[in-house]
């Protein structure tokens, strides 16, 4: 039995903008009745080339019935612009979350409007078809729509790109080329994360080890700090002593000495040097002017 939400539940039993638009300005249909799941999505621009109206025509569960319904909600009065912006998560989202094994109507829903923004933009002369090579022969999904899903969704298993997009869920016979997308994204991920991590130096200059700190404080420690309403100061940097200051509720926390150094000097010594201690400019942290930041 699934966990359906409240909303989700709305929108099944009375879903919204049920039918088919007459003379549509565009036409998205997505899906097939022997796969189990069909959209038809059609919408009218109104003057301005906003969308006036959108209703569906679906053949499939619940969650297909109640996402379809909530996307023709999240599209009207937006331009089509506006309207190719809307995501899967943005559909689940709204329903107030999805069953994981239901995740993959979501995304149909957007391919759906996906189509629908296609057909208008090339005068229906264009049918719109799937771009990559094919992954998935069982449910005709593509290797560009895998890497979309699991990008977008931060996908890490071939059981959740199952749920988000069905590929895999048929014969089985692609789940060895889906690993190697998912080892694939995964390992841009780490590149980037390479990429914006501050790199330590052997050697450094005082002028780089201030600017390394200051990055690292920015990039590694600030974020952190303002998730919990505080944030930092770099006062000065006395050779291996770094001056601090905190900011905001941090100033006022009683628990900022273990902030200090379980935080700050953590990482300031694993970005920068292992010999690096931190020092808390408390007369500083009544001051609101800045000095090094």
């Amino acid at each position: 039995m699934w966990e359906y939400t409240d909303k989700l539940k709305d929108h099944f039993f009375n879903p919204r903008n049920v039918g088919e638009i007459k003379e549509p300005d565009g036409i998205g249909e997505v899906g097939s009745l022997a796969c189990g799941d069909a959209l038809r999505l059609t919408f009218k621009l109104d003057k301005n080339g906003k969308i006036q109206d959108a209703k569906f025509k679906t053949f499939g569960c619940a969650s297909a019935i109640a996402t379809s319904s909530v996307l023709t909600e999240l599209i009207k009065g937006k331009t089509l612009e506006e309207a190719a912006k809307v995501t899967n998560k943005d559909i689940a989202d709204y329903l107030g979350g999805l069953p994981e094994q239901k995740m993959h109507c979501s995304v149909m829903g957007r391919e759906a409007l996906e189509a629908a923004i296609e057909n208008y933009r090339t005068g229906g002369k264009k049918k719109h078809e799937l771009e990559g090579k094919v992954i998935c022969t069982c449910f005709g999904v593509t290797e560009n729509e895998i890497e979309r899903v699991i990008r977008e969704n931060d996908l890490t298993t071939v059981e959740e790109v199952t749920n988000y997009c069905k590929a895999g869920g048929g014969c089985g016979g692609c789940r060895g080329e889906i690993e190697k997308i998912i080892e694939k994204i995964q390992g841009d991920r780490e590149k980037e994360k390479q990429i914006a991590v501050p790199q330590k130096a052997t050697t450094l200059t005082n002028i780089q080890k201030i600017q390394l700190i200051q990055q690292t404080i920015n990039e590694q420690i600030r974020p952190a700090l303002r998730a919990h309403g505080g944030n930092i100061e770099l006062i000065d940097v006395e050779g291996n002593k770094v001056i601090v200051a905190f900011r905001g509720m941090c100033a006022q926390c009683k628990l900022a000495e273990f902030t200090m150094k379980d935080v700050v000097e953590a990482r300031l010594r694993e970005f920068v040097s292992k010999d690096l201690f931190v020092e808390e400019d408390k007369e500083s942290a009544q001051q609101p002017h800045n000095h090094m930041t």
